[in-house]
C-alpha cells in the first residue's frame, strides 16, 4: 500500500510516517515509479508506535522494541526491558515538570512582587 492509504489506515500523517522510517521503526519498499510501499503490518506497527509516542516515549525510546510492535503491544505483560525504558522515561519527565514547576512559581513570585495578578 502507499503512504497515503497507510495514513489513512493507521491514522496517521504521511510526514509522521516518513519520520517513523527515517528514524528505522517502518520501513518501505520503492515501486517502479518512486512511491513508497508498505506492507500490510505496518498498519499495525503505525498504530502502537503513535499509541506509545502518545503514552510519552520517544521514538528513541522504541528502537530497542522493535520487535514488540507487530502485535498487540497490551496483549502481553511488558518486559523487563520495556519496563525499563518507561521507568528511564518517566523520570525524564518528572524532572521537566519540576523544572517547569520551578520555573513557574518563580514567575508567580515576580508577579506578586511587582503587585501584578497572577490569574492571566
Amino acid at each position: 500500500m502507499r503512504i497515503g492509504e497507510l495514513a489513512r489506515r493507521a491514522g496517521s500523517t504521511a510526514r509522521a510516517l516518513r519520520h517513523y522510517e527515517q528514524a528505522g521503526l517502518i520501513d518501505s519498499e520503492r515501486a517502479a515509479n518512486g512511491y513508497r510501499e508498505y506492507g500490510e503490518s505496518t498498519v499495525v506497527r503505525v498504530r502502537n508506535i503513535r499509541a506509545l509516542v502518545g503514552a510519552g516515549l520517544t521514538l528513541a525510546d522504541l528502537r530497542p522494541l522493535l520487535g514488540c510492535l507487530d502485535g498487540d503491544v497490551l496483549a502481553h505483560p511488558p518486559s523487563e526491558r520495556v519496563l525499563r525504558i518507561v521507568r528511564e522515561r518517566l523520570a525524564v519527565l518528572e524532572r521537566r515538570i519540576a523544572a517547569q514547576t520551578e520555573a513557574r512559581d518563580r514567575l508567580v513570585a515576580a508577579l506578586a512582587a511587582a503587585g501584578s495578578p497572577t490569574d492571566g
